[in-house]
């Protein structure tokens, strides 16, 4: 994906934890944040604790949306993703990605991976791997920063 591309499709998920959502119910409010994890990737873990301060942060201005991409067949096991939901407390909604439907719609090989996506449903920022989360944030706050400005 590149900047400015709208929001694939997240339609194709296997299971959901948390609720079910669709692109049309989070494009035209706020902005959303789309996580790619599995459990068997140790830097998604790492990273969990910063993507709930982001959730928690910014809940009333931003979607966060999990998307769960097994990278074996022992990640299909649903009852250790949802042990381990629960362990990082991940409560957004989680789409489980069993077919990599969703990884193919956003051509996403890479865990953990950030797509933050403008309140039109535009790419706006995107990064992979256990990165400082301090340029997802700045993006971010440029992005509601332009919101607050247009409703000015």
């Amino acid at each position: 994906m590149r900047l400015k591309d709208p929001m694939p499709s997240l339609e194709g998920a296997t299971e959901t934890l948390n609720g079910e959502v669709n692109r049309e119910q989070l494009i035209g409010s706020k902005p959303i944040l789309i996580h790619f994890w599995a459990v068997s990737c140790h830097l998604c873990k790492k990273a969990m604790p910063n993507v709930n301060e982001f959730r928690d942060k910014y809940k009333d201005k931003l979607h966060v949306i999990s998307i769960y991409m097994p990278r074996t067949e022992e990640d299909m096991n649903m009852e250790l993703i949802q042990e381990t939901a629960k362990e990082h407390d991940i409560t957004q909604p989680i789409l489980i990605d069993g077919q990599r439907t969703i990884a193919t719609n956003f051509g996403n090989k890479y865990m953990p991976a950030y797509y933050l996506f403008d309140k039109n449903g535009e790419m706006r920022h995107y990064q992979a791997g256990g990165s400082s989360m301090q340029f997802l944030e700045k993006r971010l706050n440029r992005m509601l920063n332009e919101i607050e400005a247009d409703n000015v």
